[in-house]
C-alpha cells in the first residue's frame, strides 16, 4: 500500500468490550482487518478513516476519532528534526464543521502542544508553550480548505524546541511560522497522530449518520 499504517497504532470508535465504553487502539494491520468499516485501504493504495460522531471515545471525553498515532514515544533531543506529514482530503465532516487532523501529543497528559483543526474550512492550530499550559493560543495557518479538495499539512519539530505548523491547498501555503518550547518540554515524550477526530461531544440524539471521513494519500513520520 502506499500509505502504510501497519505499524501503527490506530484508534477506532469501537469500544474496547461489552461492558465499556472506552475505544479501542490497535495495530494499523489489526484495523484493517478488524475494522473495515472505520480503516479502509482504498485501490489507489491511500487509507480511508472514518469517525462517527456517536460512538466509543477515550476515557475523559465524549468525543469519537479514527486516528493514527505513532507505536513509540520520542524526546526532542532524539533527533535533529521531527516530521508529521500528511496529504489527506477531507470527504465529510460533522455537524459542528471542527475535526483534529493532526497532533503532537505528549506521553500521559491529556493537554498536547501541538494541535491542528480542519474548522469551517480553515486550518488552524492550538499551540501550549509551556507545559500542561491550561488553554492553547490559537491561530490560522492557512484559509480555504473546502471538503473534498486534497491538501498538505506537516508538523515540523527541532531538537531546540521549535515547532512551525505549515497547510497547502490548491497552490497556496500557510504557515505558523517558528513557535518556541519552553523549557518544561525538554525532557518530555511525544508522538505524532493525525486522521480525524471529531470537535463536538455526542448525546442520545446524535444522529447516527453524523461523522468525519478522510482519505490519507500520502503520509511520511521522519525522526532525523
Amino acid at each position: 500500500m502506499s500509505v502504510d499504517i501497519r505499524n501503527l497504532t490506530i484508534a477506532v470508535p469501537v469500544a474496547e468490550s461489552s461492558i465499556t465504553t472506552v475505544a479501542s487502539e490497535l495495530t494499523g494491520s489489526e484495523a484493517i482487518a478488524q475494522y473495515p468499516d472505520y480503516v479502509t485501504v482504498l485501490s489507489d493504495g491511500s487509507v480511508q478513516l472514518f469517525a462517527p460522531t456517536k460512538g466509543a471515545s477515550s476515557k475523559s471525553t465524549r468525543r469519537t476519532r479514527c486516528e493514527w498515532s505513532e507505536p513509540k514515544y520520542w524526546t526532542l533531543g532524539g533527533a535533529p528534526d521531527h516530521w508529521n506529514r500528511q496529504e489527506m482530503t477531507l470527504t465529510k465532516v460533522n455537524w459542528a464543521q471542527k475535526v483534529v487532523i493532526a497532533q503532537m501529543h505528549v506521553y500521559a497528559d491529556d493537554s498536547p502542544p501541538v494541535k491542528v483543526f480542519w474548522k469551517k474550512g480553515d486550518i488552524t492550530l492550538g499551540f501550549r508553550q509551556t507545559y500542561n499550559q491550561a488553554d492553547p493560543v490559537n491561530s490560522t495557518v492557512l484559509k480555504g480548505v473546502p471538503l473534498g479538495a486534497k491538501f498538505q499539512v506537516s508538523i515540523h519539530a527541532t531538537s531546540a524546541g521549535v515547532i512551525n505548523v505549515t497547510a497547502t491547498c490548491n497552490g497556496v501555503t500557510g504557515s505558523s511560522g517558528d513557535l518556541q518550547f519552553d523549557s518544561t518540554w525538554t525532557a518530555r515524550l511525544f508522538e505524532f497522530h493525525g486522521g480525524v477526530y471529531n470537535q463536538v461531544d455526542y448525546t442520545d440524539t446524535t444522529p447516527a449518520d453524523d461523522g468525519s471521513i478522510c482519505i490519507i494519500s500520502d503520509l511520511a513520520l521522519i525522526h532525523a
